[in-house]
């Protein structure tokens, strides 16, 4: 497995990462995505320490994820009974 060293910041704090090549951008873009996050909820909401503030955006993750999850499931299930019906087509037509 070929992984290299690197850091991001997130939350005032930075984190020592090994990564894959092809995972850098990604990692980096998701730590300056969580950072952000932070920043807005910062401005936007009282709290305590920075643990309400990862709390908040780990919530705001979690939710769109399940909703990505959510509608990606739909879609399989569109696309599936639309190459049940392309089958059928297509069957009906051969024969």
């Amino acid at each position: 497995m070929n992984t290299f060293a690197i850091s991001v910041k997130i939350a005032e704090r930075k984190f020592r990462l090994k990564v894959k090549p092809e995972e850098e951008e990604r990692v980096r873009k998701a730590a300056k995505l969580i950072d952000e996050k932070i920043k807005d909820y910062s401005h936007s909401y009282a709290y305590n320490d920075m643990q309400d503030l990862l709390s908040m955006v780990v919530l705001q993750f979690a939710v769109k994820s399940l909703q990505c999850s959510d509608e990606m499931e739909a879609m399989d299930e569109m696309w599936g009974e639309r190459l049940k019906d392309i089958e059928k087509v297509l069957t009906d037509h051969i024969e």
